[in-house]
Formats: C-alpha cells, sequence, structure tokens
C-alpha cells in the first residue's frame, strides 16, 4: 500500500472506431472499494473461445482466469486475467480466447 509506483494501465485503440480496452493491472484495494466492486453481479466461465458484444460500457474485475481478447476487424489483441480492472466500451465487439476459467465481478453502465 505504501508503493510510490503506479498501478500498469494499458489501452489498446481500435483502430476502426476508436474504442478501446482499457486494463488496469492489480488495482489498489482503496480503488476497489471506491467502485464498490464487491457489491456488483459475478459471472464465470469455463475455457474456450467465444464471441462478445458490449451493447454497454462494461467495467468487471477477475478473481480469477486468463483471457485473450481479439478485437473483431483489427488485428489487436488484449489480454488480462486475476487481479486485472478491465473496462469495455459500448459498441466493441471481440472474441474472448479463455485459457483458464474466468470468475469476475461486473457492471454495465445504464448510459
Amino acid at each position: 500500500m505504501a508503493s510510490g509506483s503506479k498501478p500498469d494501465s494499458v489501452e489498446t485503440d481500435h483502430p476502426g472506431g476508436g474504442l478501446s480496452i482499457a486494463v488496469e493491472h492489480n488495482p489498489p484495494e482503496s480503488r476497489l472499494q471506491q467502485l464498490g466492486v464487491r457489491s456488483w453481479p459475478k459471472w464465470g466461465c469455463p475455457p474456450g473461445k467465444f464471441p462478445v458484444k458490449f451493447d454497454a460500457r462494461q467495467t468487471c474485475y477477475l478473481l480469477k482466469g486468463k483471457v485473450r481478447a481479439h478485437i473483431k476487424g483489427s488485428s489487436e489483441c488484449v489480454e488480462f486475467g486475476a487481479g486485472d480492472l478491465v473496462v469495455f466500451p459500448k459498441g466493441l465487439s471481440c472474441t474472448w480466447d479463455v485459457a483458464a476459467a474466468v470468475d469476475k465481478y461486473y457492471k454495465f453502465d445504464s448510459s
């Protein structure tokens, strides 16, 4: 907690539409509490590959798992896993390649 270093953050731009996946690696517990992450619904899935389209902005926090998200219409691939806080923008389409079963908290924005 007394670390002076900023958590790693990765943002990947979608070349066609300006959509991006933002990944914050190992956010501090204070940030998770501020967001109310542990009050969000939980979702999980086994390893496999499946398409995902986000009709609303989703923020999620992975408790376990490892995912490579291949952004549709792009060669971009974003990796995230246990301990990561991830934001998917509304309108983004991607394919999830789940290498290790996912267990996550998630929240959709109402806007």
